[in-house]
């Protein structure tokens, strides 16, 4: 399986970088972590942000790989724990597909985007700097991994 993380937004700071390189590089094969930047919609002076999250929904939806399956991050979607996350990998992982996971820009994703997606999956209550998003997903990910796998990273009883 791959998981394929596409993300509006281009030019990350180097933390960022740094800190999702760390992580998807501790991935193994059979889950890794493939990053997809979308370049972010107009938001300059007078601009429609409808406009703009209409233009990043057809450009995430178009780097949507054949057969993935789509999940997205959103506010109002399922709030894991570890090993909630953990039970949902290990399941992703036994279904054989890919995975797609969709993360918005300043304005969250597009009502095309959140319809077309098999699931939904919130961070948590609070709200992250798009940016930072990348570096959860990737830690996250890692962390379930171990946990499914009886690595020793996830030491929480």
């Amino acid at each position: 399986m791959r998981i394929h993380l596409l993300c509006i937004g281009k030019r990350m700071p180097g933390w960022v970088e740094a800190g999702y390189a760390e992580y998807a590089k501790r991935l193994p094969a059979e889950c890794a972590l493939h990053l997809v930047e979308i370049e972010p919609g107009h938001r300059g002076k007078g601009a429609n942000l409808d406009q703009a999250r209409r233009d990043e929904a057809d450009r995430l939806l178009k780097a949507l790989p054949k057969g993935a399956l789509p999940i997205a991050l959103d506010e109002r979607g399922a709030a894991w724990d570890t090993a909630g996350l953990a039970a949902q990998l290990s399941g992703w992982l036994a279904g054989g597909r890919d995975l797609a996971l969709l993360v918005g820009g300043p304005d969250g994703l597009a009502a095309e985007c959140l319809a077309r997606c098999e699931q939904r999956w919130s961070l948590s209550n609070l709200t992250f700097p798009h940016p930072l998003v990348r570096v959860i997903l990737a830690e996250q990910l890692y962390r379930a991994w171990s946990l499914v796998k009886g690595h020793p990273y996830h030491r929480a009883g």
